[in-house]
């Protein structure tokens, strides 16, 4: 059995031990960066593309070797619209994987409040190996035949890994030598080389999702470069076990799929309202062909929440096939298997891992992050693997942010973070839902506003009251 790549490419989210390195080849070591307007791609709308500088910083491949082989970073800003009251640089570090950065510049700075737009340069980049930065590319005939990750026996948990080898094969003779080097270890000292380049002593920086584990390895290998650090919709890369992670994966999205069967008991003008959605979804799942992407698209609905588009999904009967993907295809999720280690030895392993998760979720048996663990079998060890965050010498705390529930990073997975960090991380908790907080409530952007621009911590414990979501 398959599942259509495309369904779920860029969309998951899951995030050194080794310091130093920090070696710039000459074309980084200046700030004469080029920066020249940004032009409309495909179906950009030109009038949101206005304002926004493109350009691109040429790095090496691999930092162990700075001397080596190289790619273009594409990298994008907006300048401070009030010079007179210009704070600095904010570094936008972001999620999926597989998300563009350069993407958020030029056609979703709205994502900024106001406020942040007057006082900072706004700038962000297409990490290493997606979109415009040398991304990792595939063959899409290869891509259209990935496994499903509810694997069924022996035989089919061989040919996974048999299939895994070649797909890897194949991107790498499509990508190139960036391929062997896209972890987030080398995706911080790429960040390290834009701050070089622009000039800047200090950056603040705000990651989202996948995007904080970059930052929170930033603080980690460079913290006396860290103006402000906002972490939001925190990942947590201490796990240790593939078992932990799966579990902590899958508690995240069935607390969520909860939220949503509350949601839709206590509210008239949803869809199943007076059905029993445990029921209904258990005989969806049973029926489908394809109960992974179908049980990935209800987590996705999750993130924003959109719990009446869900209900009526459901009520339908699920989601269409996804189109397949033809010629060569990007390929984002490939970090995975070089930021995480999660082993599983053998067919029994992973069966148990599977009747462990349906035991204890009732619904969201399959979590999203699922796949992490099955694109991943056979692989060599992780370039960057889990380990616990040593901070030290930051400044400024850094600033975590999360709701309560949270179907992609887990709120236990924040406080864990924040555990990590001691005192120089302070938790700010949304009492709602979804992944990603700061565009959730007022109170949750302008607290961050406020540390962003003036440095002004929270008190440790701080919350926002949940606002309730709009659809």
């Amino acid at each position: 059995m398959t599942f259509t790549q495309r369904a779920v490419t860029g969309a998951v989210l899951l995030g050194v031990a080794v310091a130093g390195l920090t070696a710039l080849p000459a074309a980084a070591t200046t700030t004469g960066v080029q920066w020249a307007d940004c032009k409309p791609e495909g179906k950009d709308d030109p009038a949101e593309v206005r304002g926004s500088q493109c350009a691109t910083l040429r790095l090496p491949v691999d930092w162990r070797d700075p001397a080596g082989a190289t790619f273009e970073l594409a990298i994008a800003r907006r300048t401070a619209k009030v010079p007179s009251e210009r704070v600095g640089v904010l570094v936008f570090g972001p999620g999926g994987p597989g998300d563009s950065g350069v993407d958020r510049i030029k056609t979703g700075i709205d994502r900024f409040s106001t406020d942040l737009q007057d006082r900072f340069d706004i700038v962000s980049f297409d990490p290493r190996g997606v979109a415009r930065s040398n991304p990792v590319r595939c063959s899409a005939e290869l891509l259209n035949k990935q496994p499903s990750p509810i694997i069924k026996s022996a035989a089919e948990f061989t040919s996974t890994i048999s299939y895994n080898r070649q797909l890897a094969t194949d991107c790498r003779e499509h990508t190139g030598p960036l391929y062997d080097h896209i972890d987030t270890w080398q995706t911080v000292r790429d960040v390290d080389a834009v701050r070089r380049a622009l000039g800047e002593s200090t950056i603040s920086f705000h990651g989202s999702s996948y995007g904080t584990l970059l930052g929170a390895q930033y603080a980690e290998t460079y913290p006396h470069r860290v103006r402000a650090m906002v972490l939001e919709s925190v990942s947590d890369h201490s796990s240790s076990t593939t078992r932990d992670f799966l579990d902590d994966q899958a508690a995240a999205g069935q607390d969520s799929f909860d939220e949503f069967v509350k949601w839709c008991d206590a509210t008239t003008t949803c869809a199943l309202h007076g059905r029993d959605i445990h029921v209904l979804w258990a005989d969806l799942l049973a029926k489908s062909p394809d109960p992974f992407t179908l049980s990935f698209s209800v987590f996705r609905a999750l993130y924003e929440p959109k719990w009446s588009a869900l209900a009526e999904m459901l009520k339908a009967g699920g989601t269409p096939p996804k189109p397949v993907q033809t010629g060569v295809a990007p390929y984002p999720l490939a970090v995975f298997c070089q930021d995480w280690n999660l082993p599983v030895r053998s067919y029994r392993e992973y069966e148990g891992h599977l009747q462990r998760l349906a035991r204890n979720n009732q619904d969201l048996r399959y979590p999203g992050q699922l796949m992490a663990v099955s694109i991943c079998l056979g692989s060599p060890l992780a370039n960057n693997p889990q380990h616990l965050l040593k901070v030290r010498g930051l400044k400024t705390p850094v600033l975590l942010a999360n709701a309560i529930h949270d179907p992609a990073t887990g709120y236990a997975w924040a406080q864990s973070v924040e555990r990590q960090l001691g005192r120089y991380g302070v938790l700010l908790t949304y009492e709602g839902w979804g992944h990603g907080s700061y565009s959730k409530s007022p109170g949750m952007q302008s607290t961050i506003d406020d540390y962003l621009i003036a440095r002004d911590v929270p008190e440790r414990g701080s919350s926002c009251a949940a606002v309730q979501p709009a659809g």
